[in-house]
């Protein structure tokens, strides 16, 4: 497995490494841990001006850098002490290298911390993990550290909504290594619907609608077998209410350390109401998030 890590040295960087202790990883992997600069204006020479030492910044940069990477490795060695980490740093955009640089490795998951969800929080999701999530080929986590108390099972929250994108992600969670005792909800909502005048197309929608909430409760009862055969503990809810919301909200009220979901996370109603959920889980869950591409 190739692991793509973006780091730059904060509280919610350190918090995300921590994380990835209950995120059912391999004990063998190769993992990238990479440092950006973001440098978003062109140096002043470039403009025939004089250099105001944004050079110099960035060297001064580069030597703190390469030792924030180092601790962070020597983070990670301990709990995965077989994982060959290398560390590297680099200086532009930080979504743009990121993915360029997932790309190269060919990696299989990136991950990315989150700065919360204060207002500068989302505003730092929506310019850098955002822009990871919709451009990346692979699966994406962004990660955010919980504090759990000892010998809290790990618990994963897994959205089913028909698509595609959902089989995927179940998929990958019985790709991962999970320890005895690890906890899988299968979440899904159906929104509720406004009422349709016309009593042929009320007539039309109410059928079409059970026909895919058939659909949707065959791949669910699937999704359960396939998910106790990897020897994870799984329940399930169903709820009358907007997807997005009932992801976000059970994993709050259950604990959920995880929330995967599909990259488009979206079946016919979806389609049909609100358009992609992973976006929305992405930003506004408590808890670290995955998504996985659709053919992951």
């Amino acid at each position: 497995m190739k692991i793509l890590i973006a780091y730059d040295g904060s509280e919610c960087a350190d918090a995300a490494l921590t994380d990835l202790q209950r995120a059912g990883l391999p004990q063998q992997a190769e993992v990238h841990l990479l440092s950006v600069y973001a440098e978003w204006m062109p140096e002043a020479t470039s403009f025939g001006m004089v250099d105001t030492g944004a050079a110099r910044q960035v060297q001064e940069w580069e030597k703190g850098a390469l030792a924030m990477v180092r601790r962070a490795r020597t983070m990670l060695k301990a709990p995965f002490p077989e994982w060959e980490i290398y560390t590297e740093t680099a200086t532009g955009s930080p979504a743009g290298l990121i993915l360029h640089r997932a790309e190269e490795l060919k990696a299989d998951l990136i991950v990315v911390g989150s700065h919360g969800r204060s207002a500068f929080g989302r505003l730092v999701l929506g310019s850098v993990s955002q822009k990871v999530l919709h451009g990346a080929h692979c699966i994406v986590r962004i990660a955010r550290g919980r504090v759990e108390e000892p010998e809290v099972p790990i618990r994963l929250i897994i959205g089913i909504d028909g698509s595609r994108g959902a089989e995927a992600t179940v998929n990958a969670v019985i790709a991962r290594h999970w320890p005895a005792g690890t906890e899988a909800r299968i979440v899904n909502g159906f929104p509720v619907l406004p009422a349709i005048g016309a009593e042929y197309a009320a007539a039309a929608l109410a059928q079409w609608i059970a026909e895919e909430k058939a659909r949707v409760s065959e791949m669910i009862e699937k999704a359960v077998e396939k998910l106790k055969g990897a020897g994870l503990i799984v329940s399930k809810v169903i709820k009358q209410e907007d997807g997005r919301q009932s992801l976000v909200s059970e994993a709050a009220a259950w604990g959920a350390d995880c929330i995967f979901v599909g990259a488009r996370g979206m079946g016919a109603i979806e389609r049909f109401l609100v358009g992609s959920v992973s976006s929305f889980v992405a930003t506004h869950a408590h808890c670290s998030v995955e998504v996985v591409r659709g053919d992951a």
